[in-house]
């Protein structure tokens, strides 16, 4: 570790582990307040140059994204790097990730859907306005803060786009995930990868009556427009939120109320 990182951070017990790394949770020296710091073995991609760009391009699009202070993307704080190491302090969250709290219950409510939606939709815009594609929108990449406030994480496939309007995948896990939530089926299914991906080459999107029977049409709609297969017709982060599905309920915050 740095001197500067022994400086001002207090790191204490792993709390997850990577493909390249450790996450430990650590305290400011200063204020005590607790962080996240993800610590990454840099001699684990030093022969390969895409792993490597991802790596330096993930710390630098993390600060892009977070000096707007957005409520819904995971803020960076500080980082760090030595000769074996690149060390990342981010907002502490919930060890419960979306993808945990939707797997513990069979199917959402429309509304429960929307209250996740709504925040996730308006980081994925905040992105796309900056000209960043998450490129990597699951619900293992949702987390939740203390306040239970829904947070974007994890930018390690984030590029820079000139145009990020055509980005298919963040709008295509961001609504699949609604699909799932609501009907507890993916939007696009296969017995392999290989079906699955021809699954979603074809884009053949339909509805079947005895899981979507309880989906209101409005849901139903945004579905079609967000994995339109026709780019110029499918809908952007701002049209998605404009929506009248995303503003049915009159409640819905950016603090999101699975828990």
């Amino acid at each position: 570790m740095t001197e500067a990182l022994k400086r001002d951070y207090r790191v204490k017990e792993e709390i997850g582990r990577g493909k390249y790394g450790v996450v430990f949770r650590c305290y400011s020296a200063v204020t005590g307040d607790c962080f996240a710091m993800k610590s990454i073995d840099k001699r684990l991609i030093e022969n390969d140059a895409v792993d490597r760009q991802c790596l330096y391009n993930e710390a630098k699009i993390m600060q892009l994204v977070s000096s707007n202070n957005h409520p819904n993307v995971l803020r960076i704080f500080d980082v760090f790097e030595d000769d074996c190491f690149l060390h990342i302090v981010l907002e502490y969250c919930d060890p419960s990730d979306l993808f945990e709290r939707i797997h513990a219950r069979p199917v959402l409510t429309e509304s429960e859907a929307r209250n996740v939606m709504v925040p996730l939709m308006e980081a994925i815009a905040l992105c796309h306005r900056l000209g960043v594609a998450h490129r990597d929108i699951k619900p293992d990449n949702i987390l939740f803060n203390d306040s239970n406030e829904l947070k974007l994480a994890d930018f390690g496939s984030a590029e820079f786009f000139p145009d990020v309007w055509h980005c298919w995948d963040s709008l295509l896990y961001g609504s699949g995930g609604v699909s799932w939530k609501l009907a507890s089926i993916p939007p696009f299914y296969g017995e392999s990868a290989k079906e699955i991906f021809d699954a979603v080459l074809r884009a053949n999107l339909r509805f079947p009556a005895r899981v979507f029977d309880s989906v209101s049409p409005g849901g139903k709609d945004l579905l079609r427009r967000m994995l339109c297969r026709d780019v110029s017709k499918r809908f952007s982060a701002d049209q998605v939120l404009r929506h009248p599905w995303m503003k049915r309920s009159a409640d819905t915050r950016s603090t999101a109320v699975l828990s």
